[in-house]
């Protein structure tokens, strides 16, 4: 799938999702747009597992020294 921006990625599944649960269209068409939407999910789904990689929270540790954590650990041990 060529490069496209996260928000228009989500506008086109969006789309598509509308155009499945109105159910007006053949079966060979919902076939082809419910694979395109399933490309698009895929997508989203790496990118945003890629951002999250990407995001550390700069926090104090007990001794007031700064440390970074990933973003996914608990937080309820600050």
């Amino acid at each position: 799938m060529a490069e496209i921006k996260f928000e228009e990625a989500i506008k086109k599944l969006e789309k598509i999702v509308e155009t499945l649960e109105e159910g007006n269209l053949s079966l060979d068409e919902a076939l082809k747009i419910y694979q395109e939407g399933v490309e698009l999910s895929r997508l989203l789904n790496q990118r945003l597992e890629t951002a999250k990689k990407k995001i550390d929270i700069l926090v104090k540790d007990k001794k007031g020294q700064f440390i970074l954590r990933p973003f996914e650990e608990d937080r309820s041990q600050e």
